[in-house]
């Protein structure tokens, strides 16, 4: 074959153009399809309240797994003896593994290095793959894990498989919050975040009782089981059906329907090959078979470069809004004191109140205060008109009013008035779960949510809940009075409140259709006056206003 030496003219380039065609009518097919892969049309099964139920429900079982683990029934006990020498034995997974009381506690932590290290992984694949099937990925490995931890047959297997439980967490925790806030009407946006975020204090209370029933009845190993069968159906829904398309990210699937047309040329015959402009050029004899190998692997290579590029890139844009830093300094406040609170809550009341029953009376008002408070926070925000500003408003009202109320209860006398203000307090503090993950969502634009979830994630957890616990432990044992740490603590949530009244001064921009624009066709050989769905006569500008335009 023939080489050619000098550029083509403009006519032997459309010769070729029409040659290329006429030889693969599979390229036809693709260019002609096109069109209907990029408009993006909503599979069958889809209904936004559906979507918003089966969401809830995995959120659900997710935290479920939190306070099984919890829960006495798995949990469990370690083996005991007195000074006569008689022993009691254990149970759960503690008495099982005969496990010191720091290895059961960093069992309960295991699954946040999955979680914290998985979640802007997650995030930075959503741009490369279709989000809603990294959610598959990620709930089957939570499946696997799950069933794993009912199997496992010593204490670091367990671990191990606790660690990738918060893999399997991550994927969801990260994109689950944009695909709602996409779907959600205008003008409930914020109810519907609340409804989801709601599930977290009802799954950890559902958690104590399941692992406790189970533990009871049944052994500790059933209890993870049969969250691996409450979980398995979802994990298997993400793969099988038809995904949804986040917005802010073009479709995957006719990138990769579109490649092969864009780089290799299609043979014409066993003789002869055209040489098209592109990446790869292949011919009869052109390029043997270990320089393919080799620039696939240069090409690999150059696109984990990119997309390591592409994310530091995309943490700069976050790190320099300050909106955003704003909004997740002021989680992390509130997320410290909430950990502690969660941990330390019960045992503090039962030395300050001499309260007999303090696991139940905590446990109860903050399921019941966490559900009504989250609830409530995205109503108000929605009837306020759900803006960023209104929503710093929210946040530092809400919760200065909170840490006015609990201070105040911790430093009653009675038990009676402590419980009110308490609860009060509590129902105040929750109202802010909606409202602060609505500042994360539309503070940055669409293709940036997923890693704004996910880094928000990361930090209210390492530089919150995780180190609270026991930095709180550290100055009871200097002070040595609970009633002044506990007042210590709350009053960190003035700082929380501090940082979300700046917010409401910061010049502040719904970005949720900033990338709207780019969401248009990738094949200039589409003629657009020839879509479908009705849109025959209509230019690119206006078929792009009428499909993907959409009010935040």
């Amino acid at each position: 074959m023939a080489s050619l030496s000098s550029t083509p003219s403009m006519e032997e380039e459309k010769e070729g153009s029409v040659s290329v065609q006429q030889s693969n009518p599979q390229s036809q097919h693709i260019a002609a399809s096109s069109s209907t892969m990029d408009l993006p049309s909503n599979p069958s099964w889809f209904t936004p309240k559906r979507l918003l139920f089966i969401f809830c429900v995995v959120n659900m079982i997710n935290y479920l797994d939190r306070g099984t683990i919890a829960s006495n029934g798995v949990n469990g006990k370690k083996r005991t003896c007195d000074d006569k020498g008689i022993c009691k034995s254990g149970s759960g997974i503690q008495g099982d593994f005969d496990l010191t009381n720091f290895q059961d506690g960093l069992l309960s932590s295991a699954f946040m290095v999955g979680l914290l290290v998985s979640s802007p992984v997650f995030a930075s694949l959503a741009k490369s793959h279709n989000p809603f099937r990294l959610i598959g990925v990620g709930l089957s490995v939570f499946t696997l894990a799950t069933a794993g931890c009912g199997a496992a047959p010593s204490f670091w297997f367990i671990a191990i498989c606790r660690m990738l439980v918060g893999v399997g967490e991550a994927s969801f925790i990260s994109l689950a919050a944009p695909f709602i806030d996409d779907n959600a009407p205008v003008s409930q946006k914020t109810a519907w975040l609340a409804v989801f975020y709601m599930c977290i204090p009802t799954g950890i209370a559902l958690g104590y009782v399941y692992g406790g029933l189970v533990g009871e009845h049944l052994n500790w190993r059933y209890a993870f089981w049969g969250e691996a069968l409450l979980m398995f159906p979802f994990a298997v829904f993400g793969f099988v059906v038809k995904p949804l398309q986040l917005k802010g990210f073009s479709s995957v699937e006719t990138k990769k329907a579109l490649t092969p047309m864009e780089t290799v040329s299609t043979v014409t015959d066993d003789s002869d090959a055209l040489k098209v402009k592109g990446p790869i050029l292949v011919g009869g004899d052109g390029i043997s078979a270990d320089e393919l190998n080799k620039i696939s692997k240069s090409l690999d290579i150059h696109n984990i470069l990119n997309r390591l590029s592409q994310f530091g890139k995309d943490m700069k844009v976050l790190l320099v809004d300050k909106v955003y830093v704003v909004n997740v300094l002021g989680y992390v406040a509130y997320t410290f004191v909430l950990g502690a609170y969660g941990y330390w809550g019960p045992k503090a009341g039962y030395n300050i109140y001499h309260m007999k029953s303090a696991d139940m009376l905590f446990g109860g008002i903050t399921v019941v205060c966490g559900i009504f408070g989250t609830i409530a926070g995205g109503f108000i925000l929605d009837r306020m008109s759900a803006t960023i500003n209104h929503a710093f408003i929210l946040l530092s009202g809400a919760t200065f009013l909170g840490a006015i109320s609990c201070f105040s209860a911790f430093c009653l006398r009675n038990l009676y008035g402590f419980l009110v203000l308490f609860a009060v307090g509590e129902l105040l503090l929750f109202a802010a779960q909606a409202p602060v993950n609505f500042v994360c969502l539309h503070c940055v634009k669409p293709s940036l949510r997923p890693l704004a979830m996910a880094m928000s994630t990361v930090s209210i957890h390492i530089f919150g809940d995780v180190p609270s616990s026991p930095l709180f432990g550290v100055v009871q044992d200097h002070i040595n009075n609970w009633r002044t740490t506990t007042l210590m603590l709350t009053s960190i949530f003035f700082l929380a409140a501090g940082f979300w009244f700046i917010g409401i001064f910061l010049p502040s921009v719904d970005k949720c259709n900033d990338e709207n624009e780019t969401q248009v066709s990738p094949n200039p050989m589409v003629d657009t006056k020839t879509l479908p769905n009705g849109n025959g006569d209509k230019g690119p500008a206006e078929v792009q206003g009428s499909n993907f335009r959409s009010p935040c």
